[in-house]
């Protein structure tokens, strides 16, 4: 992408306008969907009713909820997400994603469209669904720079670098993490370390996370012991490493065929929605853990409070509810969802290890396999590392396990890929071949008359 160039004074100043604008307007967005999904979660569980914030945490709120509160919970999820999808999709405007904004600026998202489909899918995810809450406000803060860059007249240059800033402002707001949606819009959405989009990048995130406070306060997302570093621990950090990068391939690449495969808007897709999260909520009476973006389950394996056999139970059915909610139309992230499969593989993966002789927490595992797999499954190994960091505060001896474990992951992620392009080109040039000649053959096949 090409640098970032303001020619006089007054172009500066707009743009420094729009950045703090951006800034706020992505912190006061991501602040008020986290309220919502709070709210939501203590109404529809039954659980800490007199405060949004503090008290229970989501999983102890659907642990004391009834089986069969659950059950009915999930079922009118599925009813929200298949009518609220199927109206979107059948009387709005076409959805602009994030990627499409920042490739084309002059592309608005559509305002009312896009605002329900951020609604609609914080409230799914309040309710249970498996699928992660970060891109409702990741939108919600590219709408806002959208718009004031078009109101200020800002260059469609300007206007791009401000669509992808006020994407990282939001994931900032909503996680407290200022630094990691910065390296976000960096690395992911601009593939740029210019000076001046640094710069921004910095201040809009920094700008959203402390508005944000105000309603969520100044907490980090997870909560974990001071692990002791240990040469057991980086040892199968380097071992396990490609492992993470195989199987996160192998999921994003499941989870990229279940929404390519999402029904038509229709009855048949509103249909797909209910049984599928009423099935959910029936795994859920005895899996309260599959209920949510996943959150206060990688909080359990961070604690060491999760058994091999449960993990294994967890990852199975965790991956196959975020495909099937995925296939059956439901929208949402895997941010969350891609941590904790990660933390859950990494406790069974590191039980394996300890088994053979090692004695390392396995709460120490499953912050290194969450950080190497959340960096393959979304292709931000930077980003990964500082997300993490910023998400639980780990300590600094920590990032030798968790860069060693994020290398390799990437690397075996990659051989993947390219292992894939290459049979993808070669089955489509032996399928070009039999195509040219199968006109011959039908010239030599003899003729025969009836």
């Amino acid at each position: 992408m090409p640098s970032l160039t303001t020619p006089d004074r007054k172009s500066l100043l707009r743009l420094a306008a729009v950045t703090v604008l951006t800034g706020i307007g992505a912190g006061l967005g991501g602040m008020l969907l986290a309220l919502l999904l709070h709210a939501i979660q203590h109404i529809a569980y039954g659980y800490s009713l007199d405060a949004i914030i503090g008290g229970e945490s989501f999983l102890q709120g659907v642990g004391g909820a009834s089986p069969i509160r659950r059950v009915l919970v999930m079922t009118f999820c599925g009813l929200i997400a298949g009518f609220g999808w199927w109206a979107v999709r059948r009387f709005g405007r076409p959805l602009v994603s994030i990627k499409q904004a920042v490739k084309f600026p002059d592309t608005p998202m559509p305002m009312l469209s896009t605002l329900a489909h951020a609604l609609l899918q914080i409230v799914t995810v309040a309710l249970g669904s498996p699928l992660g809450r970060e891109v409702a406000p990741r939108e919600v803060g590219s709408l806002v720079a959208g718009w004031l860059s078009r109101v200020a007249g800002l260059s469609a240059n300007e206007t791009r670098v401000m669509i992808a800033c006020g994407a990282g402002a939001g994931l900032a707001a909503v996680y407290n993490v200022p630094l990691g949606g910065a390296v976000f819009v960096l690395e992911v959405l601009l593939v740029t370390f210019d000076a001046t989009t640094v710069a921004i990048a910095l201040v809009t995130s920094v700008i959203a996370a402390v508005v944000a406070w105000m309603g969520l306060g100044d907490e980090s997302q997870y909560a974990i012991p001071a692990f002791a570093l240990s040469g057991s621990l980086v040892a199968w950090s380097v071992a396990a490493g490609p492992v993470f990068g195989v199987a996160a391939y192998a999921f994003s690449r499941l989870m990229e065929r279940a929404r390519n495969a999402a029904p038509a808007p229709g009855g048949w897709m509103i249909v797909l929605n209910v049984l599928n999260f009423a099935a959910i909520g029936v795994l859920a009476v005895h899996f309260p853990q599959l209920l949510g973006n996943g959150k206060g389950t990688a909080q359990l394996g961070f604690d060491s409070q999760l058994s091999i056999g449960l993990a294994a139970a967890l990852l199975a059915l965790k991956v196959a509810v975020s495909a099937s909610s995925l296939r059956a139309g439901a929208h949402g992230g895997l941010l969350t969802p891609g941590l904790t499969v990660g933390a859950l593989l990494a406790i069974v993966l590191g039980g394996a290890w300890n088994l053979a002789g090692a004695s390392v927490p396995s709460g120490a595992f499953a912050l290194v396999g969450a950080a190497a797999f959340l960096a393959s499954s979304m292709n931000m190994p930077i980003t990964a590392i500082v997300l993490v960091a910023e998400f639980t505060h780990l300590g600094h001896d920590m990032l030798f396990p968790v860069v060693f474990a994020v290398a390799g992951s990437i690397g075996a992620s990659r051989v993947c890929a390219m292992l894939a392009n290459r049979a993808n080109a070669t089955v489509k040039t032996v399928a070009g071949k039999a195509v040219q000649e199968r006109p011959a053959a039908i010239k030599l096949a003899p003729v025969t008359h009836e």
